[in-house]
């Protein structure tokens, strides 16, 4: 286990082993969520590296195509405004 001390300016340093896992540096922003189940608050990274965001869309496809939409716009004419 990891534990901080808050310093009198209300500021907390991640322990370095910490930190390599969540996969934070000096910069980055992170997050204080309340566990509604737990009551406790989880300390997560307000954003994902682009690196981990490659795939994520990986075999998803629109649900409708442009000419789907097109058809659709074109059938509700002005009504759709």
């Amino acid at each position: 286990m990891a534990s901080a001390t808050i310093t009198s300016k209300g500021q907390i340093t991640i322990p370095s082993r910490v930190r390599a896992e969540m996969r934070v540096a000096a910069g980055d922003r992170v997050e204080f969520v309340r566990n509604e189940t737990t009551g406790r608050f989880e300390i997560i990274p307000a954003t994902s590296s682009i690196r981990e965001l490659k795939g994520v869309l990986a075999g998803r496809r629109p649900v409708l195509s442009v000419a789907e939409i097109n058809r659709i716009l074109a059938e509700q004419g002005d009504s759709g405004r």
